[in-house]
């Protein structure tokens, strides 16, 4: 089923939009949350509950890219998990990713900075934006879905080391380039 009929039997309100979300996207869903958790009943959750909130959204929302749309869903609804699980016990696999990138990110210094955070996640669109096609999904895969190091490496064909020099020199480009537009780190 097309992305746009889905849509409209969420606007529909017919329950069988869920069940074609899940039949379409699944998969995506789980793989995004597990990504994120390492715990797959955890993931299931979380994607449960972005099928929920798909409910509550559609209508009034209207999404254009359903797939990116819902995947961001279930991404933020992960990652709030998994702040929440973090905070009553420290630890966790997403944690590498984001210390895997804090040392190419500046920090925020308070929540009053949402509109030079957005402008920050424009810079860093920016600078995928310039990145060639396999360079792109890499940083993608590793730093937005979560994927492992190991399973990026085979899917690649490389070495684990490999990837991870890649990696490396995908991160120390990103400081040099917000560095070059004024960014401190």
């Amino acid at each position: 089923m097309e992305d746009a009929e889905i849509i409209e039997l969420y606007w529909q309100r017919e329950e069988r939009a869920i069940e074609e979300t899940a039949r379409k996207y699944g998969a995506y869903c789980q793989g995004i949350a597990y990504n994120i958790l390492g715990v797959y009943e955890d993931a299931e959750e979380c994607v449960s509950d972005g099928y929920q909130r798909s409910w509550e959204s559609i209508p009034p929302e209207r999404p254009g890219r359903f797939r990116a749309w819902l995947g961001t869903l279930v991404r933020n609804i992960s990652i709030n998990r998994w702040k929440r699980e973090r905070a009553a016990k420290r630890g966790g696999g997403f944690s590498l990713l984001l210390e895997e990138l804090g040392d190419c990110l500046p920090a925020p210094v308070d929540t009053e900075e949402a509109a030079e955070l957005r402008e920050l996640g424009r810079q860093i669109n920016r600078w995928i934006s310039r990145l060639g096609e396999d360079e792109r999904r890499l940083f993608l895969r590793r730093y937005w879905y979560g994927d492992g190091i190991p399973v990026l490496a085979e899917s690649l064909g490389i070495s684990q080391n490999g990837l991870r020099q890649r990696l490396f020199r995908l991160r120390r480009g990103l400081r040099a380039f917000l560095e070059k537009e004024g960014y401190h780190i």
